[in-house]
C-alpha cells in the first residue's frame, strides 16, 4: 500500500509539474514562430498593448480626446498598425517650378522605416532604415532634393492622425475655426526636444466637430539643414481633398497646399499633391527596409 501510495503521489506531482510547464512551452513556441518568420510581423498582443497605452494617454486631455476620436473616425489605431506597412505613390508638384518629388514608397508604420523608388526610374531608390539614410542611383541627379529629409516626410501628410500616437508628441486645444462653412476643433502639435530631425516643427490640425475627420493641416518646416541659423519657412495651409478607404483606413484622396495668410486663411495655391496607389503589405521580407548592398549611406 505504501508503495502504491508513493507511486500515486509521484504521478500526481508529475501531472502538476507538467501542467505548470505547459504554458511556458507554449509561450516559448509562440516567440519562436514570431522570431523565425521571414516576413515583417508584429504580434497582436504588441498592437493591442500599444493601442491601449495610446488611448489611455490621449484621453487624459481634451486635445488628446479630439485626436483619439479622429483616429477612431479614420479607421482605428489598431487597424492602422495591424494592416502592416503602407505602400503608395506620392507626387509632390510645386506650382512655381521648383523641384517635384514623385516616388512610390513603402513605410513601416510601426517603426517609421521607409523605402522610396523613383516614379520614372525603378532602379533609383532611397530610404531610412530606422538608423541610417541611404540612396542608390546610377545618376547622382536622380533625386534633386534632400532624400534624408524626405524619407519620412510624406508619412506626415498621409498618416495623420495615427502618426500622433508616439512618445514626445504634445497636443494643445486651440480656439475653434470655421472652414468652408464647417466647424472644426483645432489641435496644435509640437514635439519634445530631440524628437526627430526637426523638433521645432509644428502642425495645426482641423478636426471636423461632427465627423471627427481631418480636413486641414497647417504646418511649418524647420529642418536644421535648411535653416542653419534657426528659424523656419512661412506657415503652409494644406487642405485634404476627398477621401479613400483602404483596408478599413480612411485617408485623403490628395492635397492642395497654400501659404497661410491673415486670419489663418489659405492664400496663394502653391503645391498640388497626388496620393495614389495605396495598399497595405503583410508579406514584406524582414530585410526589406535594410540599406541594399552597394547603397550610399548618407550623413
Amino acid at each position: 500500500m505504501k508503495l502504491l501510495y508513493k507511486l500515486s503521489l509521484l504521478l500526481v506531482l508529475a501531472v502538476i509539474v507538467s501542467c505548470k510547464e505547459t504554458p511556458k512551452k507554449t509561450t516559448e513556441t509562440a516567440k519562436e514562430v514570431v522570431a523565425e518568420t521571414n516576413v515583417i510581423a508584429y504580434p497582436d498582443s504588441w498592437v493591442s498593448s500599444r493601442v491601449a497605452k495610446t488611448k489611455e494617454r490621449l484621453n487624459t486631455t481634451e486635445a488628446g480626446k479630439v485626436i483619439w476620436n479622429a483616429m477612431e473616425a479614420h479607421g482605428g489605431l489598431g487597424t492602422w498598425y495591424a494592416n502592416g506597412p503602407i505602400t503608395f505613390r506620392f507626387n509632390y508638384q510645386p506650382l512655381d517650378g521648383k523641384t517635384a518629388r514623385d516616388s512610390y514608397q513603402t513605410v513601416d508604420t510601426w517603426s517609421n522605416r521607409s523605402v522610396h523608388t523613383s516614379a520614372t526610374d525603378s532602379s533609383a531608390k532611397f530610404g531610412w532604415t530606422g538608423e541610417q539614410a541611404w540612396m542608390m542611383a546610377k545618376d547622382s541627379t536622380a533625386f534633386a532634393y534632400d532624400t534624408k529629409f524626405w524619407a519620412l516626410t510624406p508619412l506626415w501628410f498621409v498618416g495623420h492622425p495615427f502618426v500622433l500616437s508616439g512618445e514626445g508628441v504634445n497636443l494643445e486645444l486651440l480656439d475653434a475655426e470655421k472652414f468652408k462653412g464647417q466647424d472644426y476643433n483645432v489641435i496644435k502639435v509640437t514635439f519634445d526636444a530631440e524628437t526627430g530631425d526637426a523638433p521645432d516643427d509644428y502642425y495645426i490640425l482641423y478636426v471636423n466637430k461632427e465627423t471627427n475627420k481631418l480636413a486641414v493641416m497647417r504646418y511649418i518646416v524647420s529642418y536644421p539643414d535648411y535653416f542653419k541659423d534657426g528659424g523656419h519657412a512661412p506657415e503652409k495651409f494644406t487642405e485634404f481633398i476627398g477621401e479613400q478607404t483602404v483596408n478599413g483606413i480612411t485617408m485623403p484622396g490628395g492635397f492642395k497646399t497654400y501659404w497661410t495668410v491673415k486670419d489663418n486663411q489659405p492664400g496663394d495655391y502653391i503645391t498640388k499633391i497626388d496620393f495614389t496607389d495605396v495598399s497595405f503589405e503583410k508579406e514584406l521580407p524582414k530585410d526589406f527596409f535594410d540599406a541594399p548592398e552597394g547603397a550610399k549611406i548618407l550623413e
